[in-house]
């Protein structure tokens, strides 16, 4: 039994103690194994001239938008809306039935001349004192009120008239012929289209920033690549105390009325400072919530006694990242500013920052390279 126990004490003990050097070997090896170079493009940061821009998003506001009704109820004799047509101010647009009211016109318009004709007759007779002043007055109040009265019907049969209040683009009919149409019922959209306005909001921290005569650029999602300029025309004095917010109105060019009335528009406009700032490419910072860095690289002299991966020594320099956190400021396409921790003329990688650390070595490959454009224009696919 004692010589079995030390037989297995000795099989036992030997293979534990031979896992162990193995493993002991094993981590000193991959400890010691050199790691290949991770291949990135590298971008130079430089000093640009920066005009500081703002951004906001507007609604564009016809300067002249309204459905067109009638003041007086009638049925619809007649229609002369050419659907989307722009139209002048004063067209005549519908045409409710009057056939009653001119009737009625008439009959006041005898009864008008009739009382003319009497006042000028008593007023005869009281200048020959036939008849008192009184009496000749009463007959000129009966035939002024006549007049009243013509007039007053002939301004009901030109309300049954619907007119163009002012120049613009017609929208889509809302009556028929032969339709009862009530006061107040609306028979077509017209909408002033050129010039159109454009109303964006700004927070409080702006005023002063935006004043009338300030230049503005606007884009619209319906048309890709189209900048439309205009300037500011109207600055709300007062700001809302719900969003503390103010309001802020542009007026722009619309001759091709491609700009439409309620239409979702991004604005930006310079507020004339400028100042100079580092910029590299957005893909060459790593953000994170404890910070933004970039992975600065740097060419260092190789140490005594560097091997490849297959034991061959090395000689020379190489390049190295080195991780530093930075603070960025504004964005402008596909730059960045970065405010602290970069000087110009440093490069940076680019590309391949998940598989860095810090002093790893690496190797540069520009022959792909992420966008760098502040305006980029990518295309519609």
């Amino acid at each position: 039994m004692s010589l079995m126990l030390i037989a297995v004490v000795l099989v036992f003990g030997g293979v534990f103690i031979a896992k162990a050097v193995m493993g002991n070997l094993l981590n000193g090896f991959f400890d010691n194994m050199p790691q290949p170079a991770s291949t990135v493009t590298d971008w130079t940061a430089k000093e640009e001239e920066w005009v500081d821009a703002q951004q906001a998003v507007g609604t564009f506001v016809a300067i002249n938008g309204t459905d067109v009704t009638t003041e007086a109820g009638g049925v619809v004799r007649s229609l002369s809306i050419d659907v989307g047509k722009p139209v002048k101010a004063g067209t005549v647009l519908a045409q409710l039935n009057t056939a009653n009211e001119l009737a009625v016109l008439k009959s006041l318009e005898a009864s008008s001349k009739l009382a003319a004709v009497q006042r000028d007759r008593w007023q005869a007779l009281a200048r020959d004192k036939l008849v008192s002043q009184a009496e000749a007055e009463e007959r000129a109040t009966v035939a002024a009120t006549s007049l009243a009265q013509v007039e007053a019907q002939r301004a009901l049969i030109a309300q049954k008239t619907i007119r163009a209040p002012f120049d613009g683009v017609l929208g889509i009919r809302q009556v028929n012929l032969g339709q009862f149409i009530n006061p107040g019922d609306p028979i077509v959209s017209l909408q002033a289209l050129d010039p159109i306005y454009l109303d964006f909001t700004l927070p409080e921290r702006q005023v002063g920033q935006v004043l009338p005569g300030t230049a503005i650029r606007a884009t619209v999602d319906a048309l890709p690549g189209q900048v439309f300029e205009g300037k500011v025309t109207a600055v709300e004095p007062q700001v809302d105390a719900a969003t503390r917010n103010f309001k802020v109105q542009a007026t722009l060019d619309n001759g091709e009325y491609n700009l439409r009335p309620g239409a979702f528009a991004h604005v930006g406009f310079d507020t004339g400072d400028s100042r100079k700032v580092v910029v590299v490419p957005q893909t060459a910072i790593s953000f994170n919530p404890y910070g933004n860095a970039v992975y600065v690289i740097q060419e260092v002299q190789r140490a005594e006694g560097e091997k490849d991966m297959q034991g061959n020594p090395l000689t020379g320099k190489k390049l190295v990242v080195r991780q530093r956190f930075v603070k960025t400021g504004a964005t402008r396409g596909d730059l960045i500013a970065v405010t602290e921790g970069l000087k110009p003329g440093e490069r940076v990688a680019t590309t391949g920052l998940l598989k860095l650390r810090n002093d790893a070595e690496v190797v540069v490959n520009n022959k792909v390279q992420p966008v760098t454009e502040a305006q980029p224009k990518p295309e519609n696919r």
